[in-house]
């Protein structure tokens, strides 16, 4: 973990915010794409009815992020949302040893071939065994779909109860403005900052380009099959790992941008 990608002492910069108080908190941290691009990182703790709590893309596990969680309640679900998002899988681990860990096919083996430390997956997403249970609790409060056909194998899942999807690479909202708002640094300076911007906002046709002829260009019908089930959904709020979080009309974005793809979707029906 190269300080060009990551800040040398999170604690500086990271944002922690209660985006539905008492149950969602984001933490937000600068991040940089292959050490130059702006792209921003976000982990998510939602704490579920029970008291246990579900912990989406981790962070770093700043004393802050301890205190925090400690105060929301116990870990008891630990996600990698898809096999880029795992840095932080092994402190997280190693602190709720007694947490579940899940994660897509392919990231224990990529984890073991960088060398990452050993944590045991109690639940592996692929595409020829759906996961249908994860736990009580969990099951009660959470939708999910696995999108294999994603270059990065995405799982989305969408907090019913707040009607909010989580997910992380599969749909961006640039600029990364809450994520680098302690750094001192513009989120959009940069001429390749400015040009992943381009294609990675909410609002042109950048996004709905990049996702259509490059993220799904190699299975562009089970996506649309997996963006169709996850639009029908209820949510309204938009938690990603890059860019801001969508707080209000999640799903008249997620339409706009999977125009296409549902469009195909409901050809093939």
């Amino acid at each position: 973990m190269s300080s060009k990608l990551v800040p040398s002492d999170p604690s500086k910069v990271m944002v922690i915010r209660d985006i539905v108080p008492k149950t969602i908190t984001t933490f937000s941290t600068p991040f940089w794409r292959f050490g130059r691009i702006k792209v921003g990182g976000r982990g998510t703790v939602v704490r579920l009815q029970s008291g246990a709590l579900a912990v989406f893309s981790p962070v770093a596990l700043t004393e802050d992020v301890k205190k925090k969680v400690a105060e929301m309640g116990e870990v008891k679900y630990i996600t990698a949302l898809d096999t880029e998002h795992h840095i932080f899988l092994g402190p997280w681990h190693t602190a709720y040893p007694n947490a579940q860990v899940l994660g897509p096919e392919g990231l224990p083996e990529k984890r073991a071939s960088q060398s990452n430390e050993a944590v045991p997956f109690t639940h592996i997403f692929s595409a020829s065994t759906p996961i249908l249970s994860i736990g009580a609790d969990f099951d009660a409060e959470f939708t999910w779909e696995y999108v294999a056909a994603h270059a990065n194998k995405e799982i989305v899942f969408n907090h019913t109860p707040t009607g909010t999807l989580i997910q992380a690479d599969l749909l961006f909202n640039y600029p990364p403005t809450e994520q680098f708002s302690r750094t001192g640094v513009s989120p959009t300076s940069g001429l390749l900052t400015r040009l992943f911007g381009a294609v990675t906002n909410t609002s042109g046709m950048g996004q709905k380009r990049l996702i259509w002829y490059g993220i799904s260009a190699r299975d562009r019908s089970g996506f649309s099959k997996s963006v169709a089930r996850i639009e029908k959904w209820r949510f309204e709020r938009i938690v990603g790992c890059h860019g801001d979080v969508v707080e209000t009309g999640g799903k008249g974005v997620f339409q706009r941008v999977m125009e296409w793809h549902l469009d195909l979707a409901r050809k093939a029906e």
